[in-house]
Parts: structure tokens; sequence; C-alpha cells
């Protein structure tokens, strides 16, 4: 008879988790998220991250204005979110816990450094009493941890200050985690290593701390058992973790490769762009140049003036950024020439909210300059599509001759997950196809050169670079004469050339591909969105289909001009909703362009939708199939801060789960905790581990 016995001590298999660490923006929480999620990318898991920090460079330690909060979500299948709810909670303080207590599942685990429960950092937090002993956490499983001291000790000999071993206790947490989740740890002591190499006490408190939270888990008998996510299935090839802003700088660095144009970015910097700033002066062995101007109307002024120069110019900011430089935008509209603006869209208006995530710049990329002023917007959708879209973007500014807004967001900026790396000779090549020789014949049977005559097709203007003998010619925001451009004043000529630039952004919609529609058969339901929504929309939609309804799905990537045959997309189904993360920008474009009665779905808390609550806006409108007349047209689904909208009722059946273990408490699987008198939950005899193959 063959053993079937299992070892206690082997990992507990599960297909998904999603993980939150929080503390003090001073507490290295970004660091310790970043570091398991590159582990975890380096093991084949898909993942998706969603970093949450506040806005202060350095708010006061303790309070909740200084939490700093890093969420991972990591599983053994495809997955598009960073995950609802995290099933684990680090948390480094009392404010951490209380910032982020109330977005956790009943069942949940919470992992606290109880080192920093103390009165004053409590009285700091808002709370009157020690959460760890008032009852108020008996939903969860609470494992109380002494993360400071433990670090500190394991310090002592090696010279390392107290004061300063403490601040190593983010790698503490970082490999407790790494122990309960079988993480290799021999990547993160490498790059311990490296990264503090210059500074010998520093990396040693580093490494201490890190391995001492490892043993800890190993060794303390507070955890059931630890728990494994095997490498998802993934197209053969090589994976690098990237963020938005990396993947729109390499899409960049691309882009000029392919063309054979220099790379000029003209830029100041604003958060949530400047990472695009420092990833593309790393790369100045690709003809990188990069200008920090001195504000941002000289950031786009450069680049338009490298644009004229024969370069691929481009320019980075954020919202307040793109009021700033509309006029130069405009400018650039009048001298048709490729220029790449990217928005990295932030809550707004004004300041706004600059950490946090919004997608409220449509129409001002749309409508926002003077006079009749169009050009194209394409909108990346998730992290790894920015390369892509940027690509696109400078396919369409060099090809059409003129600027292109490619907006991203907050969200995408910062979040990672896995992208195979293409290889380069497959990346569409772009021709600048620079006007070599004069072409047209004056009066006096002189040939000259005139910028304005246009290609047949696109009605894109010849490119000519200053220094080409016989190419000279006039450049400037006055309205100029179709062909000759020279300054021309009268009215018709101006009414031609407006519509002759309308015209050739109207014409790019011949050159994009149709839109692309997840359709099933019978589906009457319509989601339609754009940009950073993709992720929360794919999983809603997935979650509905599992409950045996039929819904189809659509991603636009060109928003102006949009695709060819969207008008007769939208029209095939009885409803169409448009979530965003706005009050409804798209959706007002679609009932404007093609009179179809669409249903807004909207939320601005500066935190992406997640998936439970576009399902339930999703099955909301299915439900509706049956009494749509009596709906208000256009009618307005708000999101209340729980994430649920006001309409539908949000689904039960969270699949999130709990770590097990003899730690403090423990609740069952489905959040109902096994009580006791001292106001936490024991440990059941069975526990059920993180589980979510439904949810995300």
């Amino acid at each position: 008879m063959s053993d079937t016995t299992t070892d206690p001590k082997s990992p507990h298999p599960i297909d998904r988790v999603v993980i939150r660490f929080a503390g003090d923006s001073g507490d290295g929480m970004q660091l310790a998220g970043d570091r398991f999620t590159t582990t975890s990318a380096l093991l084949g898991n898909d993942l998706a991250t969603f970093p949450d920090f506040p806005a202060e460079i350095r708010a006061p330690a303790g309070t909740l204005a200084g939490v700093s909060a890093f969420q991972v979500h990591i599983s053994d299948h495809d997955i598009s979110t960073p995950g609802d709810s995290p099933n684990v909670l680090v948390a480094m303080n009392p404010a951490a816990l209380r910032a982020n207590i109330d977005s956790l599942p009943g069942g949940a685990t919470v992992i606290v450094n109880v080192d920093a429960f103390e009165e004053r950092n409590l009285a700091k937090a808002g709370y009157e009493a020690d959460p760890l002993g008032d009852g108020s956490l008996s939903a969860y499983t609470v494992y109380e941890v002494p993360m400071t001291s433990i670090t500190t000790e394991v310090s002592k000999d090696a010279g390392v200050k107290p004061r300063d071993a403490e601040r190593s206790k983010n790698f503490f947490a970082l490999g407790l985690i790494s122990w309960l989740y079988t993480r290799p740890i021999e990547a993160t002591i490498g790059w311990i290593g490296e990264k503090y190499a210059g500074k010998p006490l520093v990396m040693e408190a580093n490494l201490r701390a890190f391995k001492a939270g490892y043993h800890f888990g190993e060794t303390a008998e507070l955890f059931e058992s630890s728990y494994e996510v095997k490498p998802a299935v993934l197209a053969p090839g090589e994976y690098v973790n990237i963020t938005g802003n990396t993947a729109t700088a390499w899409g960049l660095i691309a882009a000029s490769t392919r063309s054979g144009l220099p790379l000029f970015l003209g830029t100041y910097p604003i958060t949530p762009a400047s990472d695009i700033l420092h990833e593309l002066s790393k790369h100045k062995q690709f003809g990188v140049r990069t200008f920090q101007a001195e504000d941002e109307i000289s950031g786009i002024g450069a680049a338009l003036g490298a644009a004229f120069g024969g370069a691929l110019g481009v320019t980075t900011t954020s919202g307040p950024g793109i009021d700033l430089k509309s006029e130069t935008m405009g400018l650039a509209i009048s001298l048709e020439l490729p220029l790449l603006i990217i928005d990295i869209q932030r809550g707004g208006p004004s300041t706004g909210l600059p950490t946090k995530t919004e997608q409220a710049d449509l129409l001002h990329a749309m409508y926002g300059r003077h006079g009749e002023a169009p050009l194209p917007i394409v909108a990346a959708k998730t992290p790894s599509h920015c390369f892509e879209a940027t690509m696109e973007a400078v396919r369409l500014a060099v090809k059409f001759r003129t600027p292109v807004m490619l907006l991203s967001d907050g969200y995408l900026a910062n979040g990672t997950e896995p992208w195979r790396l293409p290889d380069l000779d497959d990346l569409p090549a772009i021709d600048p196809s620079f006007a070599t020789e004069t072409n047209h014949t004056d009066s006096d049977g002189q040939e000259v050169f005139w910028p304005y005559i246009r290609d047949e097709e696109t009605l894109a203007r010849p490119w000519a670079p200053p220094g080409v003998p016989g190419l000279e010619h006039r450049i400037g925001g006055l309205e100029k004469a179709d062909g000759s451009g020279n300054v021309a004043y009268d009215g018709p000529n101006h009414e031609r050339m407006t519509r002759l630039r309308a015209a050739k952004i109207a014409g790019i919609a011949r050159d994009i591909p149709p839109t692309e529609v997840d359709d099933e058969d019978g589906a009457e339901v319509l989601v339609i969105g754009w940009g950073s929504t993709y992720g929360a929309i794919a999983a809603g939609v997935q979650r509905v289909r599992a409950r045996g309804h039929r819904v189809a799905q659509a991603h636009l990537v060109h928003l102006n001009p949009f695709p060819a045959d969207l008008g007769a997309v939208l029209g095939r189904y009885k409803r169409v909703l448009v979530p965003e993360v706005n009050l409804g920008q798209l959706s007002r474009l679609l009932r404007a362009e093609y009179l179809v009665d669409t249903v807004s779905f909207t939320q601005v808390q500066g935190i992406p939708f997640r998936a439970a609550a576009m399902e339930a806006a999703i099955i909301h409108q299915i439900e509706g199939m049956t009494d749509i007349a009596t709906d208000t047209p256009g009618d307005l689904l708000a999101v209340v801060p729980g994430g649920a909208p006001t309409t539908p009722t949000r689904p039960s059946g969270n699949a999130n789960g709990a770590v097990g273990g003899s730690g403090t408490g423990k609740a069952t699987a489905t959040g109902e905790p096994n009580r006791t008198g001292d106001g936490h939950a024991r440990p059941t005899a069975n526990p059920t581990p993180p589980t979510g193959k439904v949810s995300e």
C-alpha cells in the first residue's frame, strides 16, 4: 500500500493571493512590495500591482495622511487586476491598520508589527483603544509579530545603531511574507548586496532583517503552513516585470530606433509622469536626449523645436501641465509637425490628487485648445500596453504630420505586470519620409519647395528639416496659404485650411484597426471602455459570464478619431454600459457622435474600479433589459465608497480566504469567525487557504 500522507510542513497549494504592505511613507513599503513582486515575476506568476502612496513628501509619522501601501496580486492563471480586496494585510503601525482595515473581507489575515502599537502611535492614528485587544478585529486572523524589536536585536553585533537598524523592518516583513508564500530568497539577497554595496552597515542590517523575517516564519510556529502559488502558464519567451511609465519610455526608444529619428524629450518634472524622464535619461546609448526645462511651456516648446529640426519630439506631463502646454499644442497643429504629448492623468482639477489616479482629461485632450484644433488621441489600457500604445502614437504622428496625445494615468504608470519582450524586427517600421527635393514650379518656371502641398492619401504635408538646400520655408502660428505656406489672412483660405486639418485627422480612421469586440452570441449588453478600466471590465465580464450571462466587451485605444466601424458596433446592442474613472466623458462623446443611449458607470475616488462593482453594474444592465423603456436615458450609475454601484446590489460570492495558523486569531474562509471570550477568533481544525478562481 502506498503512503498517501502529506508532509504537514509542505506548502499548501493555492491559485492566487492578494497581499497589501502598508506603513508609514518612510517605512519602505513600496520597496518591500516591489521586491516581492519582482521575485514573483521571476518565479513565473502572473501578477498585477497597485502602489498607493500619499502626495506629501513626508507626512507626520504615524498619521493616516502618511500611510503608504503597495498591493500585489499573484496567481497561477491569467489575471487583469491587482485584486478587489487583500487576502493579507501587513500593517507596520496603527495608522496603516486603520487606513486599510475597511478594505479587507471577513476572514482576511492581518499581520501587524506589534512593537508599533504603543499609546502614542494609537492616538496619532485616532484609536481610543488598542484594536489588538478590544475585539474589533475578531472577524480577521490577526498575527502580532514584534518586527521592530527582532530587527534591532539581530543587528546589534553588526555595529548598527538601533535607530538605523529599525529602518530595516520592511525587509523583516518582506522575509516573513517570502516564507509564507514560498518565494525564493536568493534573488532578493543578491539584490540587497548589490543595491547597498557602498553602505556596508545598511547592507548588513537589511540582510539580517530579511533573513530574520524568513526564519521567524519558519520557526515561530505561528502559521499552520506556508503557501505556494505555482507559476502561471505563459506563452514562451523572455519576460520582464514592467511599469506603465517604463513601458512608455521603452516604447519611445523603440519608436526612435524603428524610425531612425533621434529621440528628444523636453519636459518638466510632475507626478506621476516624472519616471519617464528618469528612465529615458539612463539610455543615452540609444541617442536619447533629455531636457529638464524650467517650466511646462519651455518643455513642449523645446520638443516642438526638436521636431522642426527632424527629431522625434516628445513632451511628458500630467493634467496641470496640459493646461500650460495647450497654446504650443495649437502651434504644433498649425505647423503640422510630428509631436507626441504624453499625459499621465491624475486626480484634478488644479493640484488635485497628485498621487491618485483618474482618467478625466479626455475632453481636455479633445477640445482643450482654442480654435478648430483637432489632434489624434491614443490611450493605453494596461501597464505593458503602454509600449504598444506609445509606438502607435508615434506612428500616427510621423505618418500624418500631427501632434498626437497619448493618455495614460497614475494607475497604469505605477502598476506592474509581466511583459514578454518583443523582437525588435517584429515591431512596425515607422518611415519619416523626409522631403528631399523641390515639389512645385512657380510662375517664373523656377523649381521651389512648397511646405503645405499635401499627400493625396494622408493629407500630410512634407517634413523638411532645416539645412537641406532648396527646401527653405517659412513656419509660424499665423494662418498659412494652402500649398505655399505664405501668411494668408483671407477667410476662404482659412476655411479651406481648417477643413483640411480636420479631414486629415478624420482620415486616420481608415488607417487604424476596426473595433475589437469580445462578443458572445445573444449578448444584448455591450460594456465599452477606454484606458485603465480595461482590467476591471475584463474581470467583471468574466465574472458575469461565469454566472451564465451573455455580455460583450470592447475597449477603445483610438479615441480620436474613433474606429470607422464603431457606430455599427454600438448599434448592435440594446444597452451600452460605459465605465469610466470620471463623470462620463467617453459616454458624452459616444452619445454626441452616434446618438446612442449610453449608460455611464462612474467613480472619481482616486482608485481604480473593483471587479465586484463592475460585475454588479453589468448584472444590473442585463436584468434591466426587460424594462428598458422605464429607465431614464443616460442613467448615471454613481459609486459609493464601498465600490459598489448605488443602483444595483453588489453580488455575493467573495471567494477570498485567509491564512491558517496558530497565531492570535483565525477566521474561517466564509468570514464567520470562531469566537472566543478574548475578542479574537481561534484557529479552526482545517482552515481554508486563500482562493479565488472566480474573483479578482
